[in-house]
């Protein structure tokens, strides 16, 4: 197994706090902000940070729920730009939309199948939202972009073996990141003990 160091235990321990709710691990996010829509920060503008599909293509997209909530998350498709539109009721359907509902399953990692338009664009982007309760109108999200393009010998759309976070350290797929605080407890428990153990004497003949 893939030893962590230091370093990338405690980054992960800490995305359930201080990161994201819902975070974007595939196709990767334009930036980790998500508080204001369309895409997490207010101005969002295209990065460089681009991913290339073919068009028509069925992809993988991977995201993590970091902090649960009640509600359901929803995938959108702009070909030009992301200019989407928040959700008010269950039935919403806008033609951005691809996928909707997607239920809640207690936080955790995400994989949902989606099929592309069939299509050529340069400035497309796709839109995960996080919708934070079932009360309509709705009025709570949380939201993450990726920007995508659509090209032919683009990309097959099959996220990497292993996905990884913002740190570059692996991030898998289970319920959250309270294991690693319970890791990180015991690494430094051991450590702990090991520093205040009295080491043996050793005698020397004289």
């Amino acid at each position: 197994m893939r030893s962590f160091s230091w370093g990338c235990l405690l980054v992960l321990a800490l995305a359930g706090t201080a990161g994201a709710h819902a975070s974007l691990r595939y196709p990767p996010p334009r930036s980790d902000a998500n508080k204001q829509g369309p895409c997490g920060v207010s101005g969002s503008t295209r990065g460089s940070n681009v991913t290339a599909f073919d068009p028509g293509t069925t992809i993988t997209v991977v995201w993590d729920e970091t902090v649960d909530h009640p509600g359901h998350f929803r995938l959108s498709f702009d070909d030009d730009g992301n200019d989407f539109q928040n959700p008010s009721t269950p039935d919403d359907n806008f033609p951005t939309t691809i996928m909707e509902p997607i239920a809640d399953k207690s936080g955790g990692r995400y994989e949902q199948q989606i099929t592309l338009p069939s299509i050529e664009c340069n400035n497309c982007t796709l839109q995960l939202i996080q919708v934070m309760t079932t009360v309509v109108p709705y009025n709570s999200f949380y939201f993450q972009c990726a920007d995508i393009t659509l090209v032919p010998g683009g990309g097959s759309g099959i996220p990497p073996d292993e996905v990884s976070d913002a740190s570059g350290c692996s991030a898998g797929g289970g319920g959250g990141t309270g294991w690693l605080v319970l890791a990180i407890g015991g690494l430094a428990l051991l450590r702990l003990r090991h520093a205040k153990r009295p080491r043996a004497r050793r005698c020397h003949p004289r």
